[in-house]
């Protein structure tokens, strides 16, 4: 009699896993069919397709580097004069234009600038009255012909001095108030400021007071290591990203490799000039400076943003029409920055899904 709930339980176990299984086997005669995944006309017109193409494939080689002036858009402002500064109105980040006035200098040696010109002016009045006295007493035969040969010269050589009392002044800024007027010599970007007001300034001082740099185009100094040094040359394009801009690549080309190496970090100096839109590019910024290098043979080539990384595998969505869209893996090659060289998995002339391709691979694995 005690054996009897044993069995009861053996009973009801079976008669439970016929039962599942009975409704199971129901359920899969009666349910819904997987239906094949159909591309909504609303993502269809906002997707961007790409085709596979064959391409030369190459290594994209890169550098670290930083943002500099270029040097030969660069000017410093030196004193030509000595004296005493005032009314400094700009500051370093500044914008100005070529003939603005910076600062002012109260100087005596413009002042005797100024007196020379004025000493040089009655110089020449007076001469020329000598020569026409001279002149008038030759008709009266009271003067010979050398003493109008020697008022002339007289006249001459005040006239002569008058003229470089003129230009003296002007190239010390043309001021007769005793002011030498600090100009910028070009347009751009005050970078460095060495003055401020009410400080003494003499003409031989090995500083300059500003430093203008027309930010328009900029270089970025590289170092090259030993190892790359064959791989790069004059004329390269150069592809620029930088921390503050990481999804924008700036576009440059080497200018310069410096063919010496750095006896302390081993490494060779390389000089990449690029223009520099809307002024994004400031200097002492960090870069990292990609350059191609051309392997010599071909390859299928893909957009990287075509790309799905998914389970350690890489998938592209072909496309054939608006029902046949397929899930497909491929096998990489390498990526070169916006490109993808494929080994298999795709062929030229197919058609990829090249934007919201994750949001069609979700669809199609739901």
């Amino acid at each position: 009699m005690k054996k009897q709930p044993y069995k009861f339980i053996a009973i009801t176990i079976i008669g439970f896993v016929l039962l599942t299984n009975l409704f199971a086997c129901k359920s899969d005669e009666t349910g819904d069919v997987r239906q094949a995944y159909v591309m909504p006309n609303s993502v269809l017109h906002t997707l961007v397709i790409d085709t596979v193409k064959t391409a030369p494939v190459t290594e994209a080689i890169k550098f670290n580097g930083i943002v500099d002036f270029n040097t030969d858009k660069t000017v410093n402002v030196f004193p030509l004069v000595t004296g005493n500064v005032q009314d400094i109105t700009v500051m370093p980040g500044d914008h100005v234009h070529a003939g603005q006035a910076l600062g002012v200098v109260k100087s005596a040696e413009v002042a005797n600038y100024n007196s020379a010109l004025i000493n040089a002016e009655s110089n020449v009045r007076l001469t020329a009255k000598l020569l026409d006295q001279q002149k008038e007493l030759f008709k009266s035969g009271l003067a010979s012909q050398v003493d109008i040969t020697g008022a002339e010269v007289n006249y001459e050589q005040a006239v002569a001095s008058k003229i470089a009392a003129q230009k003296v002044l002007s190239i010390n800024g043309d001021n007769k108030n005793g002011e030498y007027v600090i100009k910028a010599p070009i347009d751009g970007f005050i970078v460095q400021k060495n003055v401020t007001n009410g400080m003494a300034i003499r003409s031989d001082n090995s500083a300059g007071l500003f430093t203008i740099s027309d930010l328009k185009d900029v270089w970025i100094q590289a170092n090259v290591y030993e190892e790359n040094i064959g791989k790069v040359h004059e004329g390269q394009e150069a592809d620029v990203t930088t921390i503050s801009y990481p999804n924008q690549v700036f576009k440059g080309r080497v200018n310069k490799l410096l063919n010496i190496l750095d006896p302390t970090s081993k490494v060779m100096k390389m000089r990449i000039v690029l223009d520099n839109p809307g002024y994004l590019l400031k200097p002492q910024m960090f870069a990292t400076i990609a350059i191609n290098n051309s392997q010599g043979k071909q390859a299928v080539a893909i957009s990287s943003s075509d790309l799905i990384f998914d389970h350690s595998q890489y998938y592209v969505i072909i496309v054939t029409g608006k029902k046949d869209v397929q899930i497909r893996p491929v096998e990489i090659i390498s990526i070169n920055g916006q490109t993808a060289y494929i080994k298999s998995g795709v062929n030229p002339g197919e058609r990829l899904v090249g934007s919201q391709a994750l949001l069609i691979y979700g669809s199609l694995n739901s």
